[in-house]
């Protein structure tokens, strides 16, 4: 297992170092969205409502949408200047019965492990917590969220619970609520021997994924009968010199104040679709000189504009190659 979040346990006036690990992981069987005639993998790009552009992932930034449709945006530097000082400490609040949680509130589990030389408190405060027969209530922050928290222990480990909120537990409000429903007598005798008949101690063992079970044997086959599909193999570096050529429009469109002719469009996408990077990248490289070579030009005397000029169909003739 790998460490999700490393801090302290605030226990009175002791300091427990303690590394955060996820104590549950899912089973399901994860499916690709594909194209369906050839398997090929449906990607998605970031693309800004308003302009239309693809947008970086560095340039992404979390916003917060208000009643009247405008937007308040925050950064990262405005999330790491608020205050969370449970970013690093799980403070211990108070401890109470375990039967007094309802556990519509428990979120997610994870397990607490000492980390170096915290092995003597963690277990003070293990041996403690199992003695007392209690459950300690803490607050922790994981991912700029801050939760409240059971602590509590199970086989020897420190177990931490995280829990919702109150305001966040819904209230069941529904319209059978409000009437007067009886049931008869004999038919609540009948309904509590029935659950007695089937009353047992819990154990998780004997239950088991039949769908997940089911699906992996149709998994399994298909892929015996050979329906599987032979997906081509697609370079990697064929994207990227897409995005390369793409981004460097883009450059050369900025620098020079105006749009990339179609010329130069066309010329980039064949060798792309080979995936010559360097080539590629050369012939991007040429019209990006051709803009300081004008500027120059106007500022030479008259033999250097003679020159110029005897140079440009050369140029023109190799683009139109």
């Amino acid at each position: 297992m790998r460490s999700i979040w490393r801090g302290a346990v605030s226990f009175g006036l002791v300091s427990i170092g303690v590394k955060l690990y996820s104590a549950t992981e899912d089973k399901d069987i994860r499916f690709h969205q594909v194209h369906e005639t050839d398997g090929g993998r449906v990607k998605y790009k970031r693309v800004c409502s308003i302009d239309g552009e693809e947008v970086e992932y560095s340039d992404i930034a979390k916003g917060y949408e208000l009643p009247d449709g405008q937007v308040v945006i925050l950064t990262d530097e405005d999330f790491e200047d608020l205050p969370l000082s449970t970013r690093r400490e799980i403070e211990v609040l108070e401890f109470v019965d375990q039967d007094e949680i309802d556990p519509i509130m428990f979120e997610k589990t994870y397990y607490l492990e000492p980390d170096g030389p915290a092995a003597r408190p963690y277990v003070l405060l293990r041996d403690a917590l199992e003695n007392a027969g209690q459950v300690a209530i803490t607050k922790i922050a994981i991912r700029q969220r801050e939760s409240l928290a059971a602590l509590r222990v199970k086989e020897g480990v420190l177990v931490l619970h995280t829990m919702r909120w109150p305001d966040e537990i819904r209230r069941p409000d529904f319209a059978f609520l409000d009437e007067d429903i009886s049931v008869r007598p004999q038919e609540l005798k009948m309904a509590e021997a029935l659950i007695g008949s089937m009353t047992s101690e819990f154990d998780p063992g004997q239950f088991s994924d039949d769908y997940r079970a089911a699906l992996t044997e149709l998994l399994e086959a298909k892929q015996s009968g050979g329906e599987v599909a032979q997906v081509p193999e697609v370079p990697d570096d064929g994207s990227a010199v897409v995005d390369l050529m793409s981004a460097l429009r883009r450059s050369v469109e900025r620098a020079r104040g105006g749009a990339v002719d179609d010329a130069d469009d066309d010329t980039d996408e064949a060798p792309a679709a080979k995936a010559p990077a360097k080539k590629a990248a050369a012939k991007k490289a040429a019209p990006a000189k051709k803009a300081p070579a004008r500027t120059a030009a106007a500022k030479k005397t008259t033999a250097a504009k003679k020159t110029t000029a005897a140079k440009a169909p050369a140029k023109r003739a190799r683009r139109s190659a």
